[in-house]
């Protein structure tokens, strides 16, 4: 176990000891005591991909989800919320996609959920993105997919999915990153081909999430603050009737983040 991890864990453990302390179940905290050693959390430097290697990875992806990859590097998606676009969040007109929910697992099992802090946005679409996305819709047709909101128990709502198994069942992160994202990233040369019989290797750093932090890389070294790299992430705060919905206050310079991009993004008909 990391010292990250437990860190985490006897933070948590902490503020349970708070609780029960509130409630009168117990005088004091124990972990607050001078004998209880938290783990020293270390800061882990991640290395940004280049564009080159973003693009690599594009040409390596399978023509399916080349898509995904263009979508989460443009937009600056985590993987669960580009499993979750559908169809109706793409504003093509308006040059917006609405991040609206993700798909989570309990149980191996997926079900819809709002996005990370439970909070909804819209993030701008680029000219180039929209037109590779135009093309992956008519290659691979959104497919209806029905799974509970919030919770394994809870109601069914249905949406049309752009990101699909070739069966038009939802896509589950364990399954996608071993069968699709990890061997494209070693054909890329991001992490190492497994041997015969051998599995892929870790890759902490290198998972869908790298392309978020591409995105961010590139708009930095183009001149961005971190503030305004931050406002684009989704900072005002408005109320919708699923929650708080955080709405982006400002679009990227034009032609910022896109110089990965090659032909190949556009996937062919299968």
């Amino acid at each position: 176990m990391g010292d990250t991890y437990a860190g985490q864990i006897c933070d948590t453990l902490s503020a349970i000891l708070n609780a029960a302390v509130d409630d009168g179940r117990i005088p004091r905290n124990p972990m607050r005591s001078q004998s209880v050693r938290v783990p020293r959390r270390t800061q882990r430097k991640v290395k940004a991909w280049d564009s080159d290697q973003v693009a690599a990875v594009l040409d390596a992806m399978a023509d399916r989800f080349k898509g995904l990859v263009v979508l989460g590097t443009g937009c600056s998606l985590r993987q669960g919320e580009l499993f979750g676009v559908a169809e109706e969040d793409i504003d093509y007109e308006a040059g917006i996609v609405r991040v609206d929910r993700q798909v989570k697992l309990k149980n191996s099992r997926p079900f819809f959920a709002l996005p990370k802090h439970e909070k909804t946005r819209e993030v701008p679409l680029p000219d180039q993105v929209a037109e590779a996305l135009r093309a992956h819709v008519r290659a691979f047709p959104a497919r209806e997919v029905t799974l509970p909101w919030e919770s394994l128990d809870g109601s069914l709502r249905t949406h049309r999915l752009v990101f699909t198994r070739d069966t038009g069942t939802v896509l589950i992160r364990d399954r996608f990153n071993s069968t699709h994202w990890k061997p494209a990233i070693a054909r890329a040369g991001i992490i190492p081909m497994p041997g015969k019989g051998e599995k892929y290797a870790a890759a902490e750093d290198d998972g869908c999430h790298a392309l978020r932090h591409h995105y961010a890389s590139v708009l930095l070294d183009a001149g961005e603050s971190i503030r305004a790299l931050s406002e684009h992430s989704a900072t005002r705060t408005r109320r919708s009737p699923c929650g708080p919905t955080r709405t982006c206050s400002r679009a990227p310079s034009a032609g910022h983040g896109t110089q990965w991009m090659r032909p190949s993004a556009r996937p062919s008909r299968p």
